[in-house]
């Protein structure tokens, strides 16, 4: 069996839709979608063709999901209590509004959807065993961790779970890793990532393939830029131009796992 994984695709239509390309010609059986399908330009779009494939897809939930429910769940802006962060501490008001549009755009006809895809999930896949796929670590769904983080503060996280393979997202940039025992992959990012354009994935199956897929980035900025979402201007620009790898690094390395 072939598992191709797609994590952070973030409502980047055009990004996906390369990628499901790629997909047909890797034969590919099943498809785990690993969280942070939205929030983004196109949240219904890209929702709608990843439901509509005729390959069984997988779902788990990552932070953005959960922030995305707890603003349809919200009485009014003030009684939001998940914003999906590491602090736990309210979104900068611009990223604010793009979940609060996006559950605009999805309400209520997702709602039940999202609500029901679990934390994590567990797949047998030849030549790989048993793999657990986590947006981010394997407790929760906000914590940050690189393929810089110290073993030891890992360690703790990634004993135990009996497999030896885990995939995971969240930080939108690709590595390869071990911790202790445990075999650990980002999958990068589809719709966002940092560093190298372009769009970000993983094949599974018999062994691991770290993928990248090109494709037109000037006509995607357009696509987007069209839209209504609130931070389309700057999706645009960071799908042209994304933040280097080291910035991100230094970024995430501030507000890492201790």
């Amino acid at each position: 069996m072939r598992v191709a994984v797609l994590n952070d695709i973030h409502g980047n239509l055009p990004a996906l839709e390369a990628v499901l390309h790629d997909i047909r010609t890797a034969h590919v059986d099943q498809i785990v979608v690993g969280g942070d399908v939205v929030p983004g330009p196109m949240p219904r779009e890209t929702l709608r063709r990843l439901l509509d494939l005729d390959l069984p897809v997988h779902f788990i939930h990552g932070n953005c999901e959960l922030a995305v429910l707890a603003q349809m769940a919200a009485t009014d802006a003030d009684s939001v209590t998940y914003w999906g962060t590491t602090s736990g501490a309210p979104l900068p008001e611009p990223l604010q509004a793009g979940m609060r549009w996006t559950a605009q755009q999805l309400q209520p006809e997702y709602e039940s959807l999202f609500a029901s895809w679990p934390k994590t999930l567990r797949l047998e896949i030849g030549g790989l065993d048993e793999v657990l796929f986590c947006h981010s670590t394997p407790r929760s769904e906000t914590e940050v961790f690189t393929r810089l983080t110290p073993e030891e503060r890992l360690l703790p996280l990634f004993e135990g779970l009996k497999v030896s393979l885990v995939v995971c997202g969240h930080t939108h940039m690709q590595f390869d890793r071990m911790i202790g025992s445990t075999r650990v992959v980002n999958a990068g990012s589809v719709g966002m990532p940092f560093g190298e354009p372009g769009a970000f994935w993983v094949l599974l199956g018999p062994d691991v393939q770290l993928r990248h897929t090109p494709y037109d980035l000037t006509k995607a900025a357009e696509r987007i830029r069209a839209t209504q979402y609130p931070q389309a201007q700057e999706d645009a620009q960071n799908i042209l131009h994304p933040p280097s790898e080291q910035e991100m690094l230094e970024a995430f390395g501030k507000a890492e796992l201790r």
